[in-house]
């Protein structure tokens, strides 16, 4: 199915409000009837069938599209139109009730649509019908499932309906590039008032599917009764087919047996991409959807991970990690290369402040939640942990001359090499990681190691980097000129 990643949730722009000339003011809905009882023009036939729907009154603070399929749609337009401002206009268009009645019918939709500069114009949008072959498959499917109608019936197009109907080589919904437009303005691509259609069809969608079937080329009246004599059910509304499902006395009865559970998902490639929150209308007072964009692709990565971590052979035995708190999340969050405005707030939100966030995120590169632990803390180590850990920097350098040894000066799980610019730091699992001091603060230097001398060095080279660096940065030159 196609993500939409459109209007489904915006908002009047009140500075281009315009009221075109006989725009509806209400009275009428988006399934072509109105509190007086009038109805569409036209009955749901077949080929030549078609209804025309009354204009819509403006759609003033709501969404063109609230159904799946609606935007779906909406998408076929967005993804295809070449010029973003077109479709503005078309939004506005629509949104102010420019669109007139709108007339459907196989392959083509068809209205008048009132320009800003109360010029008229006619607007069409063509979708390939469906062939005999392709509507008989279809046919052909929904009698196999008798749901399928009984959605149909209730104004709804469920996500399997359109499965199945793929699965049987029929794309109902358009894809890219299948809604063609013409339009007397003489654009070649999507106008303004083509646009504006669309979003008013997306409406109509919203309340009547058999709109989109008639497009296809089928209206609702010989669809039921194709259906009806290929042994399918009664296409009168009290008459409706019995639901899916299974009668209640017989799952009581076997309330005891239980189905096999289905095979495990394999595990995407890749997180998924969130939808863009890149509307052209202002975000609400306290949003800000660059964070909230940010937000979602991080939770799309962690929850990847979480998974891949699930399915690992073995996850069952592992003990279950701790919630992280929020000012960790934050770190987390930090590390994932946020917008400036967004590193700013977690800083502050941390407690860390910013110096203090780099320090952490860099650590948190180094080896995620334990070599943050190993940042933060500063803990005593008992006396079995502390034999471990003398008997390991003993055995590290048990083959160097005296002179060789570092000179180690020990307090609580950190050993400071003299001249207090590398430190070891004992994590609580026995592994050693590397620091070096940088502008008076520590800082780490690498991930963690069994061997204490391993550890040792890769401090040490960095901090040789780092020293070859600041000459030659006070002189101007590249580092290691």
């Amino acid at each position: 199915m196609t993500r939409y990643d459109g209007d489904g949730a915006e908002v009047e722009d009140t500075d281009d409000w315009y009221e075109p000339e006989g725009a509806p003011t209400g009275g009428t809905g988006p399934d072509g009837t109105d509190p007086q009882g009038s109805h569409p023009q036209g009955s749901g036939g077949g080929a030549g069938a078609e209804r025309t729907f009354p204009a819509l009154p403006p759609a003033r603070g709501r969404g063109f599209a609230q159904t799946w399929w609606g935007r779906a749609w909406l998408t076929a337009l967005e993804g295809t139109a070449l010029d973003a401002q077109q479709l503005k206009a078309g939004r506005r268009l629509a949104r102010a009730g420019a669109v007139g009645a709108v007339s459907v019918r196989p392959g083509r939709i068809t209205a008048v649509v009132q320009d800003r500069d109360r010029t008229a114009y006619r607007a069409d949008v063509l979708l390939q019908e469906l062939s005999d072959e392709q509507w008989d498959r279809f046919l052909d499917m929904a009698v196999e499932r008798a749901g399928h109608v009984a959605a149909l019936l209730d104004r709804e197009m469920p996500p399997h309906l359109m499965e199945d109907a793929e699965l049987a080589g029929v794309e109902l919904l358009p894809g890219l590039g299948d809604l063609e437009p013409e339009c007397d303005c003489g654009a070649w691509d999507h106008c303004g008032h083509t646009a504006a259609l669309c979003y008013q069809v997306a409406r109509l969608l919203d309340q009547d599917p058999f709109v989109l079937l008639l497009v296809r080329g089928r209206g609702e009246r010989v669809l039921l009764d194709a259906l009806q004599s290929r042994g399918g059910p009664p296409a009168a509304s009290e008459q409706r087919p019995r639901p899916e499902g299974v009668d209640a006395a017989e799952a009581f009865a076997a309330g005891g047996i239980r189905p096999a559970l289905p095979g495990v998902s394999p595990l995407p490639a890749e997180p998924g991409v969130p939808p863009s929150l890149d509307t052209d209308e202002p975000p609400s007072a306290g949003v800000d959807p660059s964070a909230l964009e940010f937000l979602a692709a991080r939770t799309a990565v962690q929850a990847h991970r979480l998974l891949a971590e699930a399915l690992h052979d073995g996850h069952e035995r592992r003990p279950a990690a701790p919630e992280p708190t929020v000012a960790r999340d934050a770190v987390r969050l930090a590390a994932g290369e946020p917008p400036r405005a967004v590193t700013a707030r977690l800083a502050d939100g941390s407690g860390r402040g910013r110096e203090g966030l780099a320090v952490a995120v860099r650590a948190w590169h180094q080896g995620g939640a334990a070599a943050l632990t190993v940042l933060d803390e500063e803990w005593a180590v008992d006396a079995e942990s502390l034999a471990r850990a003398r008997a390991a920097l003993q055995s590290a350098w048990a083959e160097s001359d005296e002179a060789e040894r570092p000179v180690l000066r020990a307090r609580a799980n950190r050993w400071t090499l003299d001249g207090g610019r590398i430190q070891l730091r004992l994590g609580r699992d026995g592994r050693w990681w590397p620091y070096r001091k940088e502008r008076g603060r520590w800082v780490p230097a690498g991930g963690a190691a069994q061997d204490p001398a391993t550890a040792l060095a890769t401090a040490d080279s960095e901090a040789r980097t780092e020293a070859r660096a600041e000459p030659d940065a006070a002189a101007g030159r590249p580092p290691g000129t």
